[in-house]
């Protein structure tokens, strides 16, 4: 295969790995890395960590890091709100970044333009190199599902945006040459004609790093995520104050443990005598070796959701949405369990954590499936594929 240099415009610097599409960008990079040259533009809204340098260095040729000012962005809202430009992309599009980032393209010539999510793509928009937009989700629509659930004085303000957002969707689509996404369901939700020419792209597990581990269980239930990312705190507030209240009478003292990165007032509010609230933890891995169940009772967003692939691939049995599982795609009963009401929700835990040798089974067969489906080297093959076509 020809060797490319493939230049990388990411809203965010993809380490540590506490969110969705920084864990995305990390394995894409690394794939892509072992038959191509990578420079990376990472934006970032607060000072980098220190292990970003080594850990990313050690297989992209060239990093760039840019600081997004809290001024700049601050002015660029405002003026958004009276532009009719997406917020989403509006916070990430800083003018003088932008001219340095065109002045590496004119310096390196790169064989391709790689940009994740709408929130880079006015970076690229109309450079004539060959370039791939990485929608990853449809935000429109998880704007659209977070509509139902929001407070009433943010549901003017997210109505626009999303309005704003599904336009730019469909806008931005005709500037780039190829289109990825990371499901099925997400495609759908482009409104745009041609929407069927997005490559589906999913993400992967790191099945050398999540991998089944012996650890006394301390936990009944386990739900994980940034807890402060507005779908995560919306399904651990529905685990904790709705679905757990029907476990505990018939389990008094079932535990549950909410694990994950910057945990919002609402999901601190939670925690109790049988709740626990981690915030950021070194080794998300222990949290699910130390649970008996996964829950992931998503009710807003979109796209696939990591934390059940990792759940998964650890063989914790796990229970999700019908919304969840859109993406995902696993079979009711045989490599996962589909709740929908907290009722239900709460008789799918009960039979589990009253079944030792049911949990067994379904952890296996859920493992079976997503190391089937979901590995970073397949996924990134099928990205390697539409850049390089």
């Amino acid at each position: 295969m020809l060797r490319r240099k493939i230049l990388v415009i990411l809203s965010r610097i993809p380490y540590p790995l506490e969110k969705g599409d920084k864990l995305r960008a990390f394995y894409q990079l690394r794939e892509l890395a072992q038959n191509h040259d990578l420079v990376v533009c990472a934006l970032s809204d607060s000072p980098p960590e220190e292990k970003a340098y080594d850990i990313l260095g050690a297989f992209c040729k060239e990093l760039h890091f840019f600081r997004l000012g809290k001024t700049g962005i601050a002015r660029r809202l405002v003026t958004a709100f009276f532009a009719r430009k997406p917020f989403q992309v509006a916070y990430f599009h800083s003018k003088s970044i932008h001219r340095s980032i065109s002045q590496i393209i004119r310096e390196h010539q790169p064989d391709h333009i790689y940009c994740q999510l709408i929130r880079t793509a006015e970076y690229a928009r109309h450079s004539h190199t060959h370039k791939t937009l990485d929608y990853q989700d449809a935000f429109s629509v998880n704007l659209q599902r977070r509509l139902l659930s929001a407070a009433w004085h943010l549901r003017p303000l997210l109505q626009m945006e999303q309005k704003r957002v599904r336009r730019y969707e469909s806008e931005i689509f005709e500037c780039f040459d190829n289109k990825t996404i990371i499901s099925y369901p997400d495609r759908e939700g482009i409104d745009h004609p041609g929407r069927n020419q997005i490559t589906v792209v999913p993400n992967g597990v790191d099945f050398a790093f999540f991998r089944p581990m012996e650890r006394q269980k301390d936990y009944d239930i386990v739900f994980t995520g940034n807890m402060a990312y507005p779908p995560n705190v919306d399904g651990a507030e529905f685990l904790a104050r709705e679905i757990m209240p029907h476990v505990w009478e018939e389990l008094p003292g079932a535990k549950l443990v909410l694990a994950g990165a910057t945990p919002s007032r609402k999901v601190r509010a939670l925690a109790g005598p049988l709740v626990r609230v981690t915030g950021w933890v070194d080794d998300i891995r222990e949290y699910y070796a130390r649970s008996k169940v996964f829950v992931a009772p998503m009710q807003i967003g979109s796209g696939l959701q990591n934390k059940v692939l990792e759940a998964m691939a650890m063989q914790v049995p796990c229970i999700t949405s019908p919304l969840a599982n859109k993406a995902l795609m696993a079979e009711d009963g045989r490599d996962i369990l589909i709740g929908t009401k907290a009722g239900e929700y709460a008789q799918l835990i009960l039979s589990l954590l009253k079944n030792e040798a049911r949990r067994a089974e379904l952890g296996k067969q859920g493992h079976s499936f997503v190391y089937q489906h979901f590995n970073w080297e397949n996924t990134c093959k099928t990205l390697e594929s539409v850049i390089t076509a």
